[in-house]
């Protein structure tokens, strides 16, 4: 269902794209929008467990696309280095696919924001955590992709260096 990668030297292990996913501080998403257009939106996630995580408001394209169909892709760049003298860029990025839902059970929709909250303020109290998450509950939307698919890719540059260090 899904294409394999043309270069296979450039591919990423699971393990490594796992790894940027971790390291990663945003990422875009992209959804089937309005008219047929494709819409794309950066956004903050949590991952784990082959699931990604990410809010949104009550209303909006990014909502709309996602009720109309919930299949979806969402890349994270970990690595943007131009490189003028070679007319090239070293790269590396991952982009996953699946399907994302909106969260509906109190529960679920809690622990998804809490996610979020430890993966981006870590060393903030438990006090001041809950009280962000009881005043943001009503207000916030959950969704949650259950990811299908997972591949990066790596500048061929940065493959060969990895190489020689080994």
């Amino acid at each position: 269902m899904f294409r394999d990668m043309r270069r296979k030297d450039q591919v990423l292990s699971r393990e490594e794209c796992l790894a940027v996913l971790d390291r990663g501080t945003s990422g875009v998403l992209a959804v089937h929008g309005d008219d047929g257009y494709p819409y794309a939106v950066p956004l903050s996630y949590a991952y784990e467990d082959g699931k990604l995580w990410f809010h949104c408001a009550r209303q909006g394209h990014k909502l709309d696309a996602i009720l109309r169909d919930p299949k979806v892709s969402f890349c994270v760049v970990d690595r943007d280095q131009v490189v003028p003298l070679e007319y090239t860029t070293y790269f590396r990025s991952v982009i996953l696919f699946g399907k994302a839902r909106v969260l509906e059970d109190p529960v679920e929709i809690r622990a998804a924001l809490e996610k979020l909250a430890l993966r981006y303020a870590p060393e903030d109290s438990e006090s001041h955590r809950e009280a962000i998450l009881k005043k943001e509950l009503p207000a916030v939307v959950m969704v949650e992709i259950a990811v299908e698919h997972l591949s990066g890719k790596e500048a061929i540059e940065l493959v060969r260096s990895r190489h020689a260090l080994e």
